[in-house]
């Protein structure tokens, strides 16, 4: 895994993710997903870019079912933005690293 970005899984899920004292981008994943692997490099970008501002955590949704399902998540990768706890923003699919921004800004 990059620097800057945690992996979790669904037992870390509150402590890492709704408890964070920064924002929170989850990248929900699968190994074998090409638009996964395609956008990886992106978020790993722009968690040394962010990363001071931002948490940038990964949670693979084959070893991790409950999560994923608790968000009604039904296509990969989808992003899901968080807030003090609070789902504020979702992004499904390969997207470009401008839309990315965007939304982290819009975040931040």
């Amino acid at each position: 895994m990059a620097d800057g970005i945690l992996e979790i899984n669904d037992s870390s899920f509150d402590g890492e993710v709704l408890q964070s004292e920064k924002p929170v981008l989850v990248d929900f994943w699968a190994p074998w997903c090409g638009p996964c692997k395609a956008i990886g490099p992106i978020i790993e970008d722009l968690s040394g870019t962010f990363g001071d501002k931002i948490k940038f955590v990964k949670c693979n949704v084959d070893d991790n079912p409950v999560t994923p399902n608790k968000y009604g998540i039904k296509s990969i990768p989808t992003l899901i933005f968080f807030d003090k706890g609070d789902l504020v923003n979702q992004i499904i699919g390969l997207v470009a690293k401008t839309q990315l921004e965007d939304a982290i800004n819009n975040l931040l």
